[in-house]
């Protein structure tokens, strides 16, 4: 992995049930010397739940980063004119945040992150989780597939008969998939069986 010197936006949206797996790949970019910008959508900030408190969560983002979240759309928008960013990766995205970014929707400081570095044709590297990613949410993940400058860790069925419409990203692949999505090549394959 050479991600030394990188610059590297790292945005969490609130799957709060997910942040266990992407804490250990956040610390690995920093472990590999990659500049870690991170940012978080309102929900991260401030909402607790059965998973941990928002002050937690955001003490422990700002513990391994070194660096203050940013958390609101006028903190993340220079990300793109001033501030750009090598690569920006959402983990983990939610179906919700999914659907806003597939339809251009920018109402969160990770969604404005990520039309910054995409305005500048840098990668944006996705990593769901979500439990509607083969239901109504499938049109959603399909054209972001098929789009531009969007790379997606390689995910898999979580829980296929409990919820046969859950994908979750495989997050180890996580730093693979941004040096891949660098050269502006999807990391394959993308779709992976989510329990060996």
């Amino acid at each position: 992995m050479n991600l030394e010197g990188k610059r590297i936006g790292f945005g969490l949206t609130g799957s709060h049930c997910t942040y266990d797996q992407v804490f250990p790949q956040l610390q690995r970019l920093v472990d590999a010397k990659a500049d870690v910008v991170p940012i978080v959508t309102y929900t991260v900030k401030n909402i607790d739940t059965k998973f941990g408190k928002a002050e937690d969560h955001i003490k422990k983002i700002e513990t391994i980063t070194g660096k203050r979240v940013i958390s609101t759309m006028p903190e993340a928008e220079p990300l793109g004119p001033k501030y750009p960013l090598d690569c920006m990766v959402i983990a983990p995205l939610t179906g919700n945040s999914m659907s806003k970014l597939a339809n251009a929707l920018t109402d969160s400081p990770v969604l404005m992150a990520a039309k910054a570095t995409m305005r500048n044709q840098s990668p944006v590297v996705l990593g769901i989780s979500t439990n509607d990613a083969l239901g109504l949410n499938g049109v959603n993940l399909m054209r972001l597939m098929a789009s531009k400058f969007i790379y997606f860790i390689p995910y898999g069925q979580d829980d296929p008969y409990k919820k046969p419409n859950s994908l979750v990203a495989k997050m180890d692949y996580l730093p693979d998939t941004i040096e891949t999505a660098l050269d502006h090549k999807q990391i394959q394959p993308v779709i992976v069986p989510f329990v060996d």
